[in-house]
């Protein structure tokens, strides 16, 4: 039988006073994109201010900077160094750390692209970032090539695996992830100490002692940017002053919801990742009770 708590109850969010200012509901940075993957950052950056995030940077290499700004006035944006293929290169690690420090919360990974700097930069981040960090897509498969690095984590830990990316880590097929999603991802949570979110049907979410398997959500949501929304609503929810467990739990039941509420709205098929943003500020009313 396995050990871990099965948890079925979902986290809420308190009820705003007031007088309350955005400095209260959290500093989010999201460091995303590269050449042909900006919109990664747009929606991630985007997912994150519809989650209730007070206040959204969005770093990303210098070539894609005046595309971002464009994709939403309502976030700010930083420049960071760039390669002559428009991704990040490793002397973005010192403006990236010293970024750090003015956020209460990092995510790190959508559209990153994939190269040797890149995989320098990941590792030393997370050595060195204090603040809670939300881990996904190229950041996971920049420490799937440097696994030792996970173990050197600085600060509290959200890694979003979609079943391959999480084959990578554990160096085994997706199939043989499928297969055992819920006790390989306790096994890896545990190990690491880390959260771990298994996204697909029944989205596993573990910490090593507790376990939330999601509900929500349909195929529809198996599009493009899915997973980049999914990380900028946990990162938002970190920065509202939710646990990692919590803010993932409560994270991946909203994206989920969004998800549903689009379906009720126009069906599954043509379902896209923007549809999901637009909707999740009903889907957190909706779990708030209004």
């Amino acid at each position: 039988m396995p050990s871990e708590d099965v948890v079925t109850q979902l986290p809420h969010l308190p009820r705003r006073a007031p007088d309350s200012n955005k400095g209260q509901f959290g500093r989010v940075l999201i460091v995303a994109g590269s050449r042909g993957m900006s919109g990664a950052a747009v929606l991630c950056g985007s997912a994150a201010l519809r989650a209730g995030a007070g206040l959204v940077r969005v770093a990303v290499p210098s070539e894609v900077l005046s595309i971002v700004a464009m994709g939403n006035p309502c976030y700010m944006t930083a420049p960071l160094p760039c390669d002559e293929l428009g991704r990040l290169n490793h002397s973005a690690v010192e403006a990236l750390t010293t970024l750090a420090q003015a956020h209460d919360v990092v995510a790190l990974g959508p559209g990153l692209g994939r190269s040797d700097d890149l995989t320098r930069l990941v590792g030393e981040v997370i050595s060195k970032i204090t603040q809670p960090l939300v881990v996904d897509a190229d950041a996971l498969n920049a420490l799937a090539e440097q696994p030792s690095q996970l173990e050197k984590h600085a600060g509290p830990v959200i890694v979003t695996p979609h079943p391959g990316e999480f084959g990578r880590l554990l160096q085994i097929s997706a199939t043989q992830v499928q297969a055992k999603r819920r006790e390989l991802a306790v096994a890896f949570a545990g190990k690491h100490q880390v959260v771990v979110v298994l996204k697909g049907h029944g989205t596993v979410v573990t910490d090593g002692r507790r376990v939330y398997i999601n509900q929500t959500g349909n195929p529809g949501m198996a599009t493009a940017g899915s997973g980049d929304v999914l990380t900028g609503t946990i990162a938002a929810l970190l920065g509202q002053k939710l646990d990692a467990f919590a803010a993932a739990q409560l994270g991946v039941h909203a994206h989920g919801l969004a998800g549903d509420l689009v379906r009720q709205e126009q069906g599954e098929i043509g379902m896209i990742a923007t549809d999901l943003i637009a909707f999740l500020p009903e889907a957190l009313r909706t779990l708030s009770g209004g």
